[in-house]
């Protein structure tokens, strides 16, 4: 039981009003919580099975409920990944539901597909763009635009990017879920590789940046991305739009790309475009042992 989360964390995210964290990590499964939900997901049906009976223990021990508990099998390729399945509570419940965190309101769907709407291990990061108010923030590979969200709840005008127009309007949902109108903020359903050199040409720039791609994708005509072979081009793209003293967010989930391997191809970027910059990253998590999670790196331009 000493991976799980103690009760006075949780106590802690529900007096912070964040309904959204990780529960759990153990060898080939973690459990996450999403409002009154529980979704777990796992390598192995041992995992899996050993978890849920571990949840019940933990559920007694924090004075929580869940109402309905999901779980996702963790395949080795893309192609395999299905929607959460729903293995306890009401079947006849809507599949959409909101979390909260920090007071921020997203949407979750656990129908849309293999990610449920919202990326946990980003929450510090999120902390930070909403703490320096930005204000111009571009968000490419942006999912359902959290961090454009709270960059607008901080007065920043946004322009988020992600090839999926499905992905974009639950990004828009996420806007009017925190009464946050559209104006000002740019939803472009289209491949970062060619938005990218359109908004250099026509003179935009930006004092926040975040790069966080997929490991791998296939973009418009075809077009292959992989993230450890394409990440520097990626980086030189980002520095042509990027103002003086801007911050970029370079993450990823590649686990062959650690954060060194981060901070070398923005350093041979830096160098590329004569440009200096140093770096930082946000404190780990408390619900995520170390390791766990995104791989994340701040870029701060001179």
């Amino acid at each position: 039981m000493n991976r799980w989360i103690s009760p006075e964390l949780f106590a802690a995210f529900e007096a912070g009003e964040t309904t959204a964290h990780r529960l759990f990590t153990g060898p080939n499964v973690w459990v996450e919580r999403l409002g009154r939900d529980v979704l777990i997901s796992f390598k192995t049906d041992a995992a899996r099975d050993a978890a849920l009976s571990e949840l019940r223990q933990w559920e007694a021990s924090a004075g929580f409920q869940s109402a309905r508990v999901f779980s996702r099998f963790l395949p080795k390729q893309n192609a395999e990944r299905v929607a959460p399945v729903l293995i306890e509570g009401d079947a006849e419940a809507a599949l959409h539901a909101v979390v909260t965190e920090r007071g921020v309101r997203y949407g979750i769907d656990f129908g849309a597909g293999y990610s449920a709407g919202l990326f946990l291990d980003q929450r510090a990061n999120r902390a930070f763009v909403r703490q320096r108010a930005p204000k111009r923030l571009l968000n490419t590979f942006a999912y359902t635009c959290s961090f454009s969200v709270v960059a607008a709840l901080a007065g920043a005008q946004t322009v988020s990017v992600d090839l999926s127009k499905k992905s974009l309007d639950r990004g828009r949902e996420n806007f009017a879920l925190n009464n946050l109108p559209l104006e000002g903020h740019r939803f472009l359903a289209d491949d970062v590789l060619d938005v990218l050199p359109r908004l250099e040409r026509r003179g935009e720039k930006f004092d926040v940046i975040i790069l966080d791609p997929p490991t791998f994708s296939r973009g418009n005509r075809g077009r292959r991305w992989q993230v450890e072979e394409q990440i520097e081009d990626l980086l030189r793209a980002a520095l042509e739009l990027a103002e003086p003293g801007a911050a970029i967010l370079i993450s990823t989930n590649c686990t062959k790309l650690d954060r060194r391997a981060l901070e070398q191809a923005a350093r041979f970027a830096l160098k590329t475009a004569r440009r200096g910059g140093d770096f930082h990253t946000e404190p780990p998590l408390p619900d995520f042992p170390p390791g766990e999670g995104a791989q994340t790196l701040w870029l701060h331009l001179r």
